[in-house]
C-alpha cells in the first residue's frame, strides 16, 4: 500500500499512540481522520497536523455506539473520498482484582465492579469490533485497498489486576487471524488485518506515575526504557507498506521479560 494519498482513520487519535500514528501517517502523505471524545484535544491535534501541512478532520464520537461508528466511518469517506487504513487506538484501563479480602475477617470486602468490567469490554472490545466491521464494509463497498489495525497489548498474556483489560486484549489479538480467514472465504483479497501489541509505552499515564515504580517496571525491559509512541506509529506504517504482513499480531515491547529473564 502506498501511504501517500491514502486515507487513515484513527480512533483514540487525540492522544498517545493514536496521536502519534495520526501525525506520522500524515507526515507520510496520508489524509487523516481522528476520532475521540475530547473536543479540545481533537481540535489541538487537527490544528497541529494542518499546521504541518497535512489534511486532517476531527470527529467527536463514541466507539461503543453503533450509530457513532457508522457516522464517523461515513464522515471519513465524505471528507476524503475513500478509506484505506483503520487503526483502533481507543481504549481504557480500569484495573482491579476480582476479589479483595478483609485481613481481619478473611471475608470478601470488595469485588471487581461490574461498571469497571463493562466499561473496558465496551470500549476495548466492542469498540474495536464496531470500528473494524464498519471500516471493512466501507473498504469492500468502495473497492479500496485496505488495512485494519486492531491494537492489542502484551498483557494479552494475562496480567494480575487486569482481568477485564487482559480479556479484551487477548480477544483482539485473535482478530486478524479470524478476520482474514473470513476474508479468504468471502474472496475479499484487497484488505489485510494486522494487530499491534505494544508493551509499556511512553504515554502520559506512565510518564507521570511514581518514578520508583516505573524503574521497577523497566528492570524487566531489555531495551531499558519505555517504547515510544512514534516507534509504534513507525511499525504501523511499515505494516501498511509490506503486504506480506497479514493475519497476525506483532508485539513491540522493547524486549519485555518476566522476572527471571524469560521474555513475555
Amino acid at each position: 500500500m502506498q501511504i501517500e494519498h491514502s486515507v487513515a482513520l484513527i480512533t483514540g487519535g487525540s492522544s498517545g499512540i493514536g496521536e502519534a500514528t495520526a501525525k506520522h501517517l500524515s507526515a507520510l502523505g496520508a489524509r487523516v481522520a481522528i476520532v475521540d471524545l475530547d473536543p479540545p484535544q481533537i481540535d489541538r491535534v487537527v490544528s497541529e497536523i494542518q499546521a504541518a501541512g497535512g489534511q486532517c478532520v476531527g470527529i467527536c464520537a463514541d466507539v461503543t455506539s453503533e450509530l457513532d461508528t457508522e457516522r464517523f466511518v461515513q464522515a471519513t469517506v465524505d471528507a476524503f473520498g475513500q478509506l484505506n487504513i483503520a487503526v483502533t487506538c481507543a481504549g481504557v484501563i480500569r484495573d482491579g482484582t476480582l476479589l479483595n479480602i478483609d485481613k481481619n475477617t478473611g471475608h470478601v470486602s470488595r469485588k471487581l465492579g461490574f461498571d469497571k468490567w463493562k466499561t473496558v469490554i465496551d470500549v476495548n472490545l466492542t469498540g474495536t469490533f464496531l470500528t473494524l466491521r464498519d471500516a471493512a464494509q466501507a473498504m469492500v463497498n468502495g473497492g479500496w485497498e485496505g488495512l485494519l489495525v486492531p491494537i492489542s497489548s502484551v498483557n494479552k498474556i494475562g496480567q494480575v489486576g487486569q482481568l477485564n483489560y487482559s480479556a479484551t486484549k487477548a480477544a483482539v489479538e485473535r482478530f486478524p487471524k479470524i478476520i482474514i480467514g473470513e476474508f479468504l472465504l468471502r474472496k475479499i483479497s484487497h484488505i489485510r488485518c494486522v494487530g499491534i501489541a505494544p508493551g509499556y509505552t511512553e504515554t502520559r499515564i506512565l510518564r507521570e506515575m511514581n518514578q520508583d515504580a516505573l524503574a521497577e517496571i523497566l528492570k524487566d525491559v531489555h531495551l531499558g526504557r519505555l517504547v515510544k509512541p512514534q516507534e509504534i506509529a513507525d511499525l504501523i506504517a511499515y505494516c501498511a507498506q509490506n503486504e506480506a504482513i497479514n493475519a497476525t499480531t506483532l508485539e513491540i515491547t522493547g524486549g519485555l521479560c518476566f522476572p527471571g529473564n524469560i521474555a513475555k
